[in-house]
Protein backbone atom coordinates (compact mmCIF):
# COMPACT_ATOMS: atom_id res chain seq x y z
CA UNK A 1 0.00 0.00 0.00
CA UNK A 2 1.36 3.41 -1.27
CA UNK A 3 2.13 6.00 1.87
CA UNK A 4 -0.41 8.00 0.30
CA UNK A 5 -3.46 7.77 -1.76
CA UNK A 6 -4.17 9.61 -5.15
CA UNK A 7 -5.20 12.53 -3.89
CA UNK A 8 -2.11 12.94 -1.23
CA UNK A 9 -3.97 11.76 2.12
CA UNK A 10 -1.74 9.68 4.22
CA UNK A 11 -2.27 6.23 4.48
CA UNK A 12 -2.51 4.38 7.52
CA UNK A 13 0.47 6.98 9.46
CA UNK A 14 0.24 5.23 13.02
CA UNK A 15 2.51 2.59 11.58
CA UNK A 16 5.21 5.33 11.59
CA UNK A 17 4.29 6.04 15.85
CA UNK A 18 6.44 4.08 18.26
CA UNK A 19 5.23 1.39 21.05
CA UNK A 20 2.63 0.92 18.33
CA UNK A 21 3.76 -3.19 17.79
CA UNK A 22 4.28 -3.59 21.78
CA UNK A 23 2.73 -6.92 23.14
CA UNK A 24 -0.28 -4.67 25.12
CA UNK A 25 -1.03 -2.98 22.15
CA UNK A 26 -4.62 -3.42 20.37
CA UNK A 27 -5.25 -1.57 17.02
CA UNK A 28 -6.85 -0.91 14.05
CA UNK A 29 -6.42 -3.98 11.74
CA UNK A 30 -5.64 -2.86 7.90
CA UNK A 31 -4.96 0.23 6.06
CA UNK A 32 -7.12 3.75 6.00
CA UNK A 33 -6.71 7.09 4.80
CA UNK A 34 -6.47 9.68 7.39
CA UNK A 35 -8.76 12.85 6.44
CA UNK A 36 -8.32 16.35 8.18
CA UNK A 37 -9.66 19.64 8.25
CA UNK A 38 -9.07 21.59 5.26
CA UNK A 39 -8.27 18.92 3.00
CA UNK A 40 -10.10 18.59 -1.01
CA UNK A 41 -9.83 22.19 -0.87
CA UNK A 42 -12.83 22.69 1.37
CA UNK A 43 -12.67 24.83 4.65
CA UNK A 44 -14.87 22.92 7.17
CA UNK A 45 -12.19 24.26 10.49
CA UNK A 46 -14.25 24.39 13.17
CA UNK A 47 -17.06 22.02 12.75
CA UNK A 48 -16.12 19.21 10.46
CA UNK A 49 -14.34 17.27 12.77
CA UNK A 50 -16.95 14.60 12.85
CA UNK A 51 -17.28 14.51 9.14
CA UNK A 52 -13.75 13.63 8.33
CA UNK A 53 -13.49 11.26 11.37
CA UNK A 54 -15.99 9.48 9.08
CA UNK A 55 -14.49 9.64 5.83
CA UNK A 56 -11.65 8.06 7.86
CA UNK A 57 -13.82 5.18 8.54
CA UNK A 58 -15.32 4.76 5.13
CA UNK A 59 -12.00 4.64 4.08
CA UNK A 60 -11.14 1.37 6.26
CA UNK A 61 -14.42 -0.20 4.37
CA UNK A 62 -12.90 0.61 0.97
CA UNK A 63 -9.19 0.13 1.41
CA UNK A 64 -10.19 -3.57 3.08
CA UNK A 65 -12.28 -4.51 0.36
CA UNK A 66 -15.73 -4.19 1.90
CA UNK A 67 -16.85 -1.81 -0.32
CA UNK A 68 -15.93 0.09 -3.77
CA UNK A 69 -17.57 3.53 -2.63
CA UNK A 70 -15.06 6.22 -1.64
CA UNK A 71 -15.70 8.09 1.35
CA UNK A 72 -18.31 10.49 1.31
CA UNK A 73 -18.03 14.43 0.68
CA UNK A 74 -19.42 16.80 3.47
CA UNK A 75 -22.43 17.25 1.10
CA UNK A 76 -23.05 13.46 0.37
CA UNK A 77 -22.95 13.19 4.34
CA UNK A 78 -25.61 16.03 4.62
CA UNK A 79 -27.68 14.63 1.91
CA UNK A 80 -27.93 11.40 3.09
CA UNK A 81 -29.12 12.31 6.50
CA UNK A 82 -32.04 14.35 4.73
CA UNK A 83 -32.48 11.38 2.65
CA UNK A 84 -33.35 9.12 5.67
CA UNK A 85 -35.26 11.78 7.43
CA UNK A 86 -32.82 12.45 9.95
CA UNK A 87 -32.27 16.28 8.99
CA UNK A 88 -34.35 18.85 7.03
CA UNK A 89 -33.64 19.68 3.35
CA UNK A 90 -31.82 23.03 4.96
CA UNK A 91 -29.09 21.29 6.43
CA UNK A 92 -27.47 20.17 3.05
CA UNK A 93 -24.79 23.16 2.29
CA UNK A 94 -24.70 23.93 5.96
CA UNK A 95 -21.63 24.04 8.31
CA UNK A 96 -23.80 22.10 11.52
CA UNK A 97 -22.16 19.85 13.02
CA UNK A 98 -22.61 16.11 13.18
CA UNK A 99 -22.56 13.43 16.24
CA UNK A 100 -21.67 10.32 16.66
CA UNK A 101 -25.26 8.78 16.14
CA UNK A 102 -25.73 10.85 13.03
CA UNK A 103 -22.03 8.82 12.16
CA UNK A 104 -23.22 5.62 12.68
CA UNK A 105 -26.40 5.98 10.52
CA UNK A 106 -24.24 7.61 6.95
CA UNK A 107 -21.55 4.90 7.85
CA UNK A 108 -24.33 2.14 7.51
CA UNK A 109 -26.03 3.73 4.56
CA UNK A 110 -22.62 4.39 2.84
CA UNK A 111 -20.72 1.21 3.29
CA UNK A 112 -23.75 -1.41 3.82
CA UNK A 113 -22.05 -2.26 7.24
CA UNK A 114 -23.52 -2.15 10.81
CA UNK A 115 -21.83 -0.15 14.29
CA UNK A 116 -23.07 -0.09 17.54
CA UNK A 117 -22.67 3.04 20.03
CA UNK A 118 -21.25 2.90 22.95
CA UNK A 119 -22.00 5.70 25.64
CA UNK A 120 -19.95 6.70 28.25
CA UNK A 121 -20.75 9.07 31.05
CA UNK A 122 -17.83 11.12 31.77
CA UNK A 123 -13.93 11.50 30.22
CA UNK A 124 -12.86 10.24 33.12
CA UNK A 125 -14.49 7.28 32.69
CA UNK A 126 -12.78 7.04 29.52
CA UNK A 127 -9.74 5.40 31.48
CA UNK A 128 -11.75 2.24 32.00
CA UNK A 129 -12.92 1.59 28.96
CA UNK A 130 -9.57 0.13 27.63
CA UNK A 131 -10.59 -3.19 27.56
CA UNK A 132 -13.96 -2.74 25.58
CA UNK A 133 -11.75 -1.25 23.27
CA UNK A 134 -8.98 -3.64 23.12
CA UNK A 135 -11.58 -6.22 22.75
CA UNK A 136 -13.08 -4.37 19.63
CA UNK A 137 -9.72 -3.98 18.06
CA UNK A 138 -8.95 -7.75 18.52
CA UNK A 139 -12.66 -8.86 17.28
CA UNK A 140 -13.60 -6.29 14.93
CA UNK A 141 -10.42 -4.32 13.64
CA UNK A 142 -12.16 -0.93 12.44
CA UNK A 143 -11.27 2.22 13.80
CA UNK A 144 -13.76 4.07 16.11
CA UNK A 145 -15.10 7.37 16.00
CA UNK A 146 -15.60 8.86 19.23
CA UNK A 147 -17.57 12.30 19.81
CA UNK A 148 -17.93 14.50 23.30
CA UNK A 149 -18.36 18.18 23.67
CA UNK A 150 -18.07 19.45 20.85
CA UNK A 151 -15.08 17.55 19.51
CA UNK A 152 -14.50 14.49 17.36
CA UNK A 153 -11.25 12.12 17.26
CA UNK A 154 -10.42 8.87 15.74
CA UNK A 155 -9.43 5.68 18.26
CA UNK A 156 -6.98 3.54 16.18
CA UNK A 157 -5.87 1.72 19.21
CA UNK A 158 -5.18 1.43 22.45
CA UNK A 159 -2.48 0.39 25.12
CA UNK A 160 -4.07 -1.68 27.50
CA UNK A 161 -2.54 -3.40 30.74
CA UNK A 162 -5.07 -6.11 31.70
CA UNK A 163 -3.77 -7.13 34.97
CA UNK A 164 -3.68 -3.07 36.36
CA UNK A 165 -6.59 -1.55 33.47
CA UNK A 166 -4.00 1.41 32.83
CA UNK A 167 -5.02 2.76 29.36
CA UNK A 168 -3.19 4.64 26.65
CA UNK A 169 -5.23 5.75 23.63
CA UNK A 170 -3.62 5.83 19.75
CA UNK A 171 -5.49 9.05 18.44
CA UNK A 172 -6.18 10.50 15.00
CA UNK A 173 -7.04 14.12 15.02
CA UNK A 174 -9.03 15.68 12.11
CA UNK A 175 -8.27 19.06 13.53
CA UNK A 176 -5.28 19.04 11.73
CA UNK A 177 -5.09 21.68 9.12
CA UNK A 178 -1.53 21.49 7.70
CA UNK A 179 0.26 19.42 5.19
CA UNK A 180 0.02 15.76 4.52
CA UNK A 181 3.82 16.13 6.08
CA UNK A 182 3.97 12.88 8.35
CA UNK A 183 6.98 13.55 10.42
CA UNK A 184 5.15 16.79 11.67
CA UNK A 185 2.06 15.25 12.25
CA UNK A 186 4.15 12.39 14.27
CA UNK A 187 6.23 15.58 16.15
CA UNK A 188 2.97 17.64 17.33
CA UNK A 189 0.89 14.81 18.05
CA UNK A 190 -1.98 14.90 15.52
CA UNK A 191 -1.36 11.04 15.48
CA UNK A 192 -0.39 9.81 18.55
CA UNK A 193 -0.61 8.22 22.32
CA UNK A 194 -3.12 10.28 24.74
CA UNK A 195 -3.13 9.29 28.22
CA UNK A 196 -6.61 9.44 29.96
CA UNK A 197 -6.63 13.53 30.98
CA UNK A 198 -6.91 13.79 27.25
CA UNK A 199 -10.87 13.57 27.47
CA UNK A 200 -12.75 16.39 28.73
CA UNK A 201 -13.92 15.33 32.58
CA UNK A 202 -16.69 17.36 32.50
CA UNK A 203 -17.91 15.90 28.59
CA UNK A 204 -19.83 12.95 28.17
CA UNK A 205 -18.62 10.44 25.02
CA UNK A 206 -20.25 8.84 22.61
CA UNK A 207 -18.05 6.10 20.34
CA UNK A 208 -19.21 4.54 17.15
CA UNK A 209 -17.57 1.37 17.01
CA UNK A 210 -17.94 -0.26 13.36
CA UNK A 211 -18.95 -3.84 13.29
CA UNK A 212 -16.65 -5.67 10.77
CA UNK A 213 -18.76 -7.58 8.18
CA UNK A 214 -18.91 -10.59 7.97
CA UNK A 215 -16.83 -12.33 4.41
CA UNK A 216 -19.25 -15.17 2.77
CA UNK A 217 -17.84 -17.65 0.85
CA UNK A 218 -18.52 -17.53 -3.18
Amino acid sequence: MDKCDSEGRLITPHKSVSMVTARDVHAVQGNYAYHHYMQDKFNDSGWGCAYRSLQTLCSWFLYNGYTDKTPPSHREIQQALVDMGDKPDRFVGSRQWIGSVEVGYVLDSWTGASHRIQFVTSGEDMAMQGGLLAHHFDTQGTPVMIGGGVLAHTILGVKYDDITGDTQFLILDPHYTGKEDIALILKDGWCGWKGPNFWDKKAHYNMCMPQRPKRTNP
